[in-house]
């Protein structure tokens, strides 16, 4: 049996109009490098949102750190804006366990407390490991155990997603 994927830019489409009528003045997005910032560039500019985008990398962050290193290709976390008292709309590509999105909030309460985070996902594959749960979720799928799958862009920038065995 072969997994049909979905097409990551309808995903993004389908995100847009979720998020479209939730996005205030004081609303921030927050993009997870790699995956999650490129969708977030795609959202904050569809959206019109006034606030600059946040990136974060959660390398520092992660619970897994102590088994697996350092990732060589740590990017630079930018949260441009006031975190206290804020909306924001943490973004990624895909949600699986949990562990992802759990050191990034860790990370977002370093820089303030926020006044609520919603989460924002091309795809949920399931197999949480801890109760996260998205709000705005481009597309279910169910994706075989030991498999990953992968958002990556091509040479012209256009979203594509790919399973990794």
């Amino acid at each position: 049996m072969t997994l049909v994927l979905p097409d990551p830019e309808a995903l993004c489409a389908e995100l847009v109009r979720q998020l479209g009528p939730q996005v205030s003045a004081d609303t921030a997005l927050v993009g997870i490098h790699t995956g999650g910032v490129w969708l977030a560039e795609r959202l904050h500019a569809a959206l019109g949102i006034a606030l600059p985008l946040g990136l974060l990398d959660i390398s520092f962050y992660r619970d897994d750190f102590d088994k697996t290193g350092l990732h060589p290709q740590i990017k630079p976390t930018q949260i441009p804006f006031a975190v206290d008292g804020r909306h924001i709309v943490l973004v990624d590509d895909v949600l699986y366990t949990g562990r992802t999105v759990r050191g990034a909030m860790n990370e977002l309460f370093d820089y303030g407390r926020p006044a609520s985070i919603s989460l924002a996902v091309l795809i949920d594959r399931g197999g949480r490991e801890l109760p996260v749960a998205a709000q705005y979720v481009g597309a279910k799928l169910e994706v075989p155990r030991g498999c990953m799958l992968v958002l990556d862009r091509d040479e012209n920038g256009k979203l594509r997603l790919k399973l990794d065995a």
